[in-house]
């Protein structure tokens, strides 16, 4: 695809947090850009798997932030190769008020906020104001996995980019993985975006890249018919 002409126009016909807009290249590989409502984004996870899921699961992009490569896994999952985004402990905004909050961090772009329970994550009603100021992009909350199989949950909020609470965030899950990873002391974890449209995300620390699973289906296939 192209120009972006009508961001705007877009999000509030189809209500998605991002879009992502794919051009082939002569090379077999492929273009790809982020936006929000209101902004182009660095990463973002869930719309780069829908764009490898309708090129078949395996598909290379260049991207803002590097070439980022996605395979299809023998269970059906699409795996992509993202940059790791470990948080960094800093002194939360003052005006912050989380519920039973015992970690704060950054990392490049995003605040992580870990409260005393997964249950105050899952109830959580945001101060968007606040939380405005707590991170560039967006603030990650989140608490230790409340059921089996699951070792982390979270949630995203991103009024700054114009998404007030992002259903599922993969590159989120870029930081959580750094932060869960250390406090477990393991590579492979499980979590869970408790949104109301939430979803699960594995995760897999490989250095300083981290991989990145989950699962997407076609909802609708539409195509424009050029005038000739």
């Amino acid at each position: 695809m192209g120009r972006v002409r009508h961001p705007r126009l877009r999000h509030k016909t189809l209500n998605l947090a991002e879009t992502a807009f794919v051009a082939a290249r002569a090379d077999g590989d492929f273009d790809l850009r982020w936006f929000t409502p209101s902004v182009e984004v660095d990463l973002c996870g869930h719309a780069t798997l829908a764009a490898a899921h309708l090129l078949g699961g395996t598909a290379r992009f260049h991207t803002r932030s590097g070439q980022l490569a996605c395979t299809r896994a023998d269970d059906g999952w699409i795996e992509m190769d993202f940059p790791s985004d470990p948080p960094t402990r800093v002194e939360p905004p003052p005006d912050l008020d989380l519920p039973g909050l015992v970690w704060f961090g950054r990392g490049r772009s995003d605040g992580l906020a870990v409260l005393e329970d997964p249950a105050s994550v899952r109830t959580l009603v945001p101060d968007l104001p606040s939380i405005a100021n707590a991170a560039e992009r967006a603030l990650i909350v989140s608490a230790l996995g409340d059921r089996p199989g699951i070792d982390c949950v979270s949630r995203v909020f991103g009024p700054n980019v114009g998404v007030p609470e992002d259903p599922v965030t993969g590159s989120a899950h870029c930081t959580l993985a750094g932060y869960w990873g250390e406090h477990l002391g393991r590579s492979q974890l499980v979590g869970e975006q408790a949104s109301p449209r939430g979803g699960i995300v594995r995760m897999t620390r490989v250095g300083e890249r981290v991989t990145l699973a989950g699962q997407a289906v076609t909802m609708s296939d539409i195509r424009l018919l050029l005038p000739t």
